[in-house]
């Protein structure tokens, strides 16, 4: 275990729970230029300096009880937890197994964030977690991913408790709740008890941030009953994360399709073990979409499911083209052999209608 789950352990003793994310007070939606959690492997060290620094801001401040709680069961749990031939043996998580489609179709995680690399132009309420959380269930995504770092993503686990509260008020419909993903650059134990804490199903571990360690850190995430997807941008690094013991797999940082296949490509995967492949699709700072003709090459090419953020937002509420709308047209069995998805941006003769015609 990593010192600030010691100093998290002593901090119960020290002073009295406080919340250490303070929300920015913003009305806009912000634009970027330090990329998403797309490219977190290109910010490596730099990126993990700054959240130790904050996490350890955050353990001395005080950790609330419900988190101190998750953060003991991870400590007894790691003592007794089963290997990963035994986990794989039970078969893939919730998570995986929804994730995971039929050949030819593919799934779709939508990032939730409120800082973008990407000109938006629209105030911040039209991306509230009130109004996003049930567009995406209702346009049919798999998984919702949280960028909880307010550098990055602009949001924090508040936002994941929101989410994963709408969510659950869903709970008996058609569609029911969709899973929560907390994606916060992670490099403690702390921020994955938190995660579950807050009501989170699974963690998103940038290798390029914490190396190494991601092995610990998907043990730690499995002590406390969450999946992990460890981001990854080389076949090296999704071996060792296979190895050890990571089920679901994000190549991100990486623009080029045929790049993002060699990095999946003859991978050795255990006897008896399930691997769900995830591509993380890069945005374009424009107003067409081409990022989704890129998730039908990359179903095409063998992707289980791609991760969605900045061209999400995009279009805003449009009739045609907001984050619902591009969920489901990803999602559609299109193929770029018959269609193309170039001029959906409202710029090509016809463009506004075509969007419509691939969701139906």
């Amino acid at each position: 275990m990593t010192r600030y789950l010691s100093i998290a352990l002593a901090a119960l003793l020290l002073s009295a729970p406080i919340n250490a994310f303070t929300p920015i007070p913003s009305n806009r939606a912000t634009k970027i230029n330090f990329g998403t959690s797309t490219s977190l492997n290109a910010i490596g060290a730099l990126a993990r300096k700054a959240k130790l620094t904050e996490v350890r801001e955050y353990c001395e401040a005080g950790i609330e009880d419900y988190v101190m709680e998750k953060v003991k069961e991870m400590k007894a749990n790691l003592e007794s937890l089963s290997s990963v031939a035994e986990s794989d043996a039970a078969g893939p998580g919730p998570i995986q197994k929804g994730l995971t489609k039929r050949k030819g179709t593919i799934s779709i995680i939508a990032e939730y964030k409120k800082n973008f690399i990407v000109n938006t132009g629209f105030a911040m309420d039209v991306f509230s977690p009130q109004v996003m959380s049930p567009t995406f269930r209702e346009f049919g995504a798999g998984g919702i991913a949280v960028l909880a770092d307010k550098r990055m993503g602009g949001c924090d686990y508040e936002d994941i408790i929101g989410i994963v509260e709408e969510q659950k008020s869903a709970k008996g419909e058609v569609p029911g709740p969709v899973p929560v993903i907390c994606s916060d650059i992670i490099v403690d134990e702390v921020q994955i008890a938190r995660s579950a804490a807050v009501g989170a199903q699974a963690v998103f571990l940038s290798y390029g941030v914490i190396g190494e360690q991601a092995e610990l850190f998907v043990k730690c995430a499995r002590a406390v009953g969450l999946e992990s997807i460890v981001g990854v941008a080389n076949k090296e690094e999704a071996q060792f994360a296979i190895d050890a013991g990571a089920r679901m797999i994000a190549v991100a940082g990486i623009d080029d399709v045929d790049e993002k296949v060699a990095v999946i490509s003859d991978l050795n995967i255990p006897e008896g073990a399930q691997v769900l492949t995830i591509a993380h699709i890069l945005a374009n700072d424009n107003k067409a979409l081409e990022e989704v003709e890129e998730a039908w090459i990359c179903r095409d090419k063998g992707f289980n499911s791609v991760w969605v953020s900045d061209c999400l937002y995009k279009s805003g509420n449009d009739p045609a083209e907001h984050a619902g709308a591009i969920i489901r047209s990803m999602a559609a069995k299109s193929s770029v052999k018959w269609a193309s998805a170039k001029a959906m941006g409202g710029k090509g003769e016809g463009a506004r209608e075509y969007l419509g015609d691939i969701m139906m």
